[in-house]
């Protein structure tokens, strides 16, 4: 039996970025580490505190999950990456806001990254459509 792999937000040619998006396989999705956007050019500009970035942060991985085909209420494992650990309680406090149905299981990381992002979410999610995304 051969599994199909799809790829959702495949970088161009020449990108910084070796990765994509997500991936759907198995019945699952796969999401990569998303930090809130952040393009200034565009007039996208991450928030300063911990809970606008997780807020802006989820939003991002919502629509990639929808465009995957599938939602924040189908996340079966997620993973938050902090850069400061005296932020995790800002962090959870909007994190759990976005899980009314029941909260997926997590791992927490401290993490660096050459941005400005506190926080950045990986996840996996049942693909097929939720009750909201």
């Amino acid at each position: 039996m051969t599994s199909q792999i799809a790829f959702f937000g495949e970088p161009e040619a020449g990108s910084r970025r070796p990765f994509s998006l997500a991936t759907r396989a198995g019945g699952l999705v796969f999401v990569s580490g998303q930090s809130a956007p952040h393009e200034p050019a565009k007039g996208i500009v991450r928030g300063e505190t911990p809970a606008e970035q997780v807020q802006q942060a989820l939003a991002h991985v919502a629509a990639i999950l929808s465009e995957a085909g599938s939602g924040l209420d189908r996340v079966v494992q997620m993973t938050m990456l902090i850069t400061d650990p005296g932020d995790y309680a800002a962090c959870n406090a909007e994190y759990v806001k976005h899980f009314p149905n029941g909260l997926p299981a997590r791992h927490t990381a401290h993490f660096g990254v050459p941005t400005e992002a506190k926080v950045a979410f990986a996840c996996i999610a049942l693909a097929g459509e939720g009750r909201s995304s």
